[in-house]
């Protein structure tokens, strides 16, 4: 059974700032902000009411930023940062995610490298394992920068991990990040748009990856070049792009309790990363990508030449989820009902950057 939560909050990073979105039935909406005003905000999320962000200052570089109180207070802390002897310096965190354990915090960076904290951000470790990878001189940026933008811990074991890289590819660790394997089997590419296809064994572009809600070893991936799904134990991705418009997308999103269900947004295509047709849309699969259903009721359906970035996609954990959908002009939209429906309860804010839901309001 569901437990029924007592509000919603939406967390939403934009490049001009940090808005929490908060309501009570998840018809009408509060919106409050921007927190950090003018600074770019790429990831945040929230538990209760304890917000964490990830700010980016380019006069002073990256912090992590976190409230205890739903913004009426922040503790500003130094973000990771690359051992001198590296020669690597961290422009960006990308990604902020929570652990297993109690004050545990990961954040992923640009260039792409791992990093632990144990104190909620006060002091950070490099995940050396991974960091320090050997040949990481030959990774190539995707259009984005070479970030580290997606961090899965596995729900009970501290041990075991999958982190996404662009354009470097999806790698898993099974000993608390000491060591690293890399899984990219069965991910294609196209070099050239237009040119042959190749696996790509030792680069691809990740863009987004979740875990299934209710089997943690499913795991569901949004690539430049199609979607994919992997099983335990599998020793290639397999590809379930059949049904969508297009292969190319950023955002992908889990269902909080329903099996083998994941949301996508695609978009027309690499040179053209704006809804298809003018006509915005969300895509569902209940049956881990055998059929994928459009989501477009309550949408804008012409004219909207919409772009959703990789973590422009979240839903909450309700018995009928939200879900929830920021575009880079701004918009918000919110479904209440798996998906089937949509309202606009945000618009014209800054360019949207991530989108976090949860309960507390």
């Amino acid at each position: 059974m569901v437990k029924k939560n007592k509000g919603t909050t939406v967390v939403v990073g934009t490049r001009k700032g940090l808005f929490l979105l908060q309501s009570q039935d998840r018809r009408k909406w509060r919106t409050r902000g921007p927190f950090f005003a003018g600074l770019e905000v790429f990831h945040a999320f929230h538990d209760g009411a304890a917000v964490s962000a990830a700010i980016t200052s380019y006069h002073w570089g990256p912090t992590v930023q976190r409230s205890t109180d739903w913004g009426a207070r922040w503790k500003k802390h130094a973000g990771p940062s690359y051992a001198k002897e590296t020669g690597l310096s961290v422009a960006k965190i990308w990604h902020l995610a929570p652990g297993n354990d109690e004050g545990e915090l990961w954040a992923g960076v640009e260039p792409a490298g791992l990093f632990r904290s144990g104190d909620g951000g006060k002091s950070w470790e490099s995940m050396d394992g991974l960091n320090g990878w050997p040949g990481r001189e030959k990774w190539m940026p995707g259009g984005g920068g070479l970030c580290l933008h997606t961090i899965s811990p596995y729900p009970g074991d501290p041990k075991r991990m999958v982190v996404g890289a662009s354009a470097v590819g999806v790698f898993g660790s099974g000993d608390a990040g000491k060591s690293w394997r890399l899984m990219n089997g069965g991910v294609v590419t196209e070099m050239r748009p237009g040119g042959p296809m190749k696996e790509a064994e030792d680069g691809s572009c990740v863009h987004k990856v979740v875990r299934d809600a209710t089997d943690p070893d499913q795991l569901f991936m949004q690539n430049h070049w199609g979607v994919y799904r992997r099983r335990r134990g599998d020793a290639k991705w397999t590809e379930i792009s059949r049904g969508l418009p297009s292969r190319f997308g950023f955002a992908m999103a889990a269902h909080p309790h329903d099996a083998k269900s994941v949301y996508t947004v695609p978009l027309e295509g690499d040179t053209n990363r704006v809804a298809a047709g003018g006509a915005f849309a969300v895509y569902r699969t209940r049956n881990a990508g055998n059929r994928w259903q459009r989501l477009g009721r309550g949408l804008p359906q012409a004219g909207a030449w919409h772009t959703v970035l990789r973590e422009g996609l979240a839903t909450d954990a309700e018995e009928r989820a939200g879900v929830y959908v920021g575009t880079t002009t701004g918009q918000l939209y919110a479904s209440r009902d798996d998906g089937d429906s949509w309202a606009l309860i945000a618009d014209r804010l800054p360019p949207i950057l991530s989108v976090n839901a949860g309960p507390g309001a």
